[in-house]
């Protein structure tokens, strides 16, 4: 098998990262060479990889799937919002440029090169590479500086497969609007539907399959069931969720500007452990754990905490505190940030003995199995203990690295000296999580048209009608 195709979407989390992952999944396990490919990601939540490289952190999963090593061309652009208007700029890795919304767009000229040559980079050295678009294929207004939906789909004569929500409902409409708001060419490339999360049965849908190829002249290429088994790394807040246990209660505060929330999924995969997301002072006072997540806007978010009364909340808490990247950078006595929010020195929460300054470079570590870590600022630290590359002071805990709870001897230390080893279970979460992935390869192959879907890797678009959307006035 040689080729490539886009999965696209009827809205944000409508499902296209994990059908991409489940579909590399699946060839993985015939044999296929594959590997995942988003040409631009605007996300908070992102990794490092093994060469340094920070790309999107759904891609890191998408890799995992695939069975291949993560690296910079599968997220060759990456938009990180560091404001209300403004987001860092990251292009194969590294920082490239600081943008407001417009100049972002008069940036796409510069960045679809890189793109193709990234896409191109893989297909010389993989089987097939599966694409993700972005959002919505229909957002019309963002068209002309589109370079991952249709655009994509246009410079490498991709087919595209439009994945839709049906548990939102309105999953028909979806298809046939977002099939309808695009240009003649650009639907030329749309060649099937999938349905996802779908609940009940599946009979019940047929007729109205049937009429939407009628009308559209694409076929649906399958229906994948709903599966509450499936907990995979969201790519922003919209898919944020807690798991639910019954014997130790976590509390993330939840930060306007929250990055790599993912974090506390290894938390949240212990049995005996809930995982809740919260601006409560109540649920911060009465937590038996509270953990500061990373934030993009470290002064930013500390400056809200203080806004709502959560410092007071924090500070008054007798139970731990488990500060991670931005969180421990909060933690400290005093930040001074002349590059994200152009503000300092800014009073911390003062539960650490640390005080952080930003610089200009981006701090990009991989520790293996203890984490990475993404950073502008540089913490010192002036007293304490050293705990996991960072502070600890009685039962507050700060460390910069990321992932780092995914390693479970770590994690299972940490509970077990916070006195909650009753809550915890004999499964690795390397080992979960590769679990998952398996469960979601076998949705791909169990509801999928895959012959037809292997058509339309090796071969591309077929010939496909246009949708006529010329409204007549009377």
């Amino acid at each position: 098998m040689k080729g490539a195709l886009l999965v696209a979407g009827t809205s944000s989390d409508a499902g296209k990262t994990v059908l991409v992952a489940g579909i590399c999944r699946w060839l993985a396990r015939q044999g296929v060479k594959v590997a995942p490919f988003k040409a631009q990601n605007m996300a908070l939540n992102s990794v490092v990889t093994r060469s340094g490289a920070e790309v999107g952190r759904a891609q890191a999963m998408q890799a995992a799937a695939a069975d291949t090593e993560l690296e910079a061309a599968m997220n060759p652009v990456l938009i990180k919002p560091t404001g209300e208007r403004h987001s860092q700029v990251i292009v194969l890795g590294k920082p490239y440029a600081e943008v407001d919304a417009r100049s972002y767009r008069t940036l796409t000229d510069e960045l679809r090169p890189k793109v193709i040559q990234a896409f191109n980079d893989l297909c010389s050295r993989y089987d097939v590479v599966i694409c993700e678009g972005a959002g919505s294929a229909a957002e019309i207004n963002l068209r002309t500086s589109d370079l991952t939906n249709l655009w994509l789909a246009r410079a490498a004569n991709l087919a595209t497969v439009l994945v839709t929500d049906i548990d939102r409902g309105g999953s028909f409409g979806a298809l046939f609007g977002t099939l309808a708001l695009l240009e003649p060419e650009d639907q030329a490339h749309v060649s099937g539907f999938v349905f996802n999360r779908f609940r009940g049965d599946r009979s019940i849908l047929d007729p109205g399959l049937e009429a939407l190829q009628q009308r559209t002249g694409r076929p649906t290429l399958g229906v994948i069931p709903y599966d509450d088994r499936i907990r995979l790394d969201a790519e922003d807040s919209l898919g944020v969720r807690g798991a639910q246990g019954d014997k130790y209660d976590v509390v993330v505060v939840k930060l306007q500007y929250i990055s790599n929330f993912t974090d506390l999924d290894a938390l949240a995969a212990e049995p005996g452990v809930q995982v809740r997301f919260s601006r409560s002072p109540l649920d911060i006072a009465r937590a038996d754990l509270v953990v500061i997540p990373g934030t993009k806007a470290t002064v930013e978010d500390l400056q809200r905490l203080r806004a709502d009364g959560l410092d007071t909340a924090l500070r008054n808490r007798r139970g731990p505190i488990l500060g991670i990247c931005g969180g421990y950078q909060m933690l400290g006595s005093q930040i001074t940030d002349p590059i994200e929010s152009k503000q300092g020195p800014v009073q911390g929460l003062g539960l650490l003995p640390v005080t952080t300054t930003f610089e200009t470079d981006k701090l990009l570590l991989n520790h293996g199995e203890q984490g990475y870590e993404i950073r502008h600022g540089r913490v010192h630290r002036d007293g304490g203990e050293e705990w996991a590359g960072g502070c600890q002071k009685d039962n507050v805990y700060g460390t910069p690295r990321h992932a780092a709870l995914e390693h479970d001897r770590f994690r299972r230390e940490f509970l077990t000296d916070l006195g909650a080893a009753d809550a915890l279970g004999s499964t690795s979460f390397a080992d979960a999580r590769a679990r998952q992935l398996d469960v979601l390869a076998g949705l791909v192959a169990d509801n999928l048209d895959t012959p037809a879907l292997t058509r339309l890797i090796e071969n591309g678009p077929p010939r496909l009608p246009t949708l006529e959307t010329t409204c007549s006035h009377s």
